[in-house]
């Protein structure tokens, strides 16, 4: 069996600090790791040249109720935030995507992910993921990837949101390689269902010109 290929998806989506409930000397780390395709331009990610990708409501509800997921800071496993299973980081699913709230530790990973909040140097999210459900069609000549389940690793503050929903771009090969793998995959099977229903239409003609012999 292959190594699953985990993928990334950066946002400049505003992360920011508020006063921890009950605490008000301590914060907590707000954001949004990802957001949802409303119909808008702007909430579809473009993967590569004619091919986009969107996130579909719901696709984060299993994985907020069962995966245990980390709160990172720039995917850094060195560098740990919190912990779902800990319960200090937190997932929402909301109408606007995937919400998390993270209680940093007093470490010097997390005092130093505080300061740069604080001082505006650091203002994006990301998440890490496999695809579980997802779903490929083709709207106006572009080839549209459907996300629709995912497995969860983990959801972290950015120092480099690099890819924004509104102006993608081309990824990193190595974050899109497994949506690649999945779109080489579909063409595939259109390309074998297309020639499988020209080649009933031909046996189809052939024995029509057969039984139009017959009759002659």
């Amino acid at each position: 069996m292959s190594t699953p290929i985990i993928e990334r998806r950066h946002l400049r989506q505003p992360v920011k600090l508020q006063e921890r409930a009950g605490d008000p000397d301590k914060k907590t780390i707000v954001g949004y790791a990802s957001v949802y395709y409303d119909g808008t331009p702007e909430s579809e990610y473009q993967l590569w040249d004619q091919c986009c990708e969107r996130i579909l409501p719901g696709t984060f509800t299993r994985a907020i109720a069962e995966d245990d997921c980390r709160g990172l800071f720039n995917h850094d496993p060195n560098q740990v935030l919190g912990r779902t299973s800990a319960k200090t980081c937190r997932l929402f699913d909301d109408s606007k995507g995937l919400r998390y709230e993270i209680d940093p530790p007093d470490t010097q990973a997390g005092r130093d992910v505080i300061t740069l909040l604080a001082r505006g140097d650091v203002n994006g999210s990301s998440f890490s993921f496999q695809v579980t459900d997802q779903a490929w069609r083709t709207e106006d000549g572009i080839d549209i990837r459907e996300i629709r389940g995912v497995k969860l690793y983990d959801v972290s503050p950015v120092t480099f949101p690099a890819y924004e929903s509104t102006t993608a771009g081309v990824r990193e090969d190595l974050h899109v390689a497994e949506a690649r793998q999945a779109h080489e995959a579909w063409k595939a099977s259109q390309d074998l269902a297309a020639l499988q229903a020209r080649q009933r239409r031909a046996r189809a003609l052939q024995v029509e010109l057969e039984l139009d012999d017959r009759c002659d």
